[in-house]
């Protein structure tokens, strides 16, 4: 990742040494800058400008693949789970 851009946001280091991202219209913080450019995106629409709304697309599409990722795998494991105890309970139950 790029080095954040500290012109409109600031960073500040937590206690533990991690950076903290600063929403400048509100004061939120955030541990990551996807999740301010997400956070700006969706609460402070009026307020950002075209950079900043092609950065909150992209974030958000990424945030899509990853959720779509995660069910998939999900039902995967519980597909696996289900038909694994059906087969032991098969074999165990006969």
């Amino acid at each position: 990742m790029t080095e954040p851009d500290t012109s409109d946001r600031s960073i500040r280091r937590t206690d533990g040494g991690q950076p903290t991202f600063d929403c400048n219209i509100c004061g939120r913080r955030f541990h990551t800058e996807d999740l301010l450019v997400l956070h700006r995106g969706v609460r402070h629409t009026d307020e950002i400008d075209t950079a900043e709304q092609e950065a909150y697309r992209e974030a958000y599409a990424a945030e899509e693949r990853a959720i779509r990722s995660f069910r998939l795998r999900a039902i995967a494991i519980l597909v696996l789970l289900y038909f694994g105890f059906l087969f032991l309970y098969v074999i165990y139950a006969s």
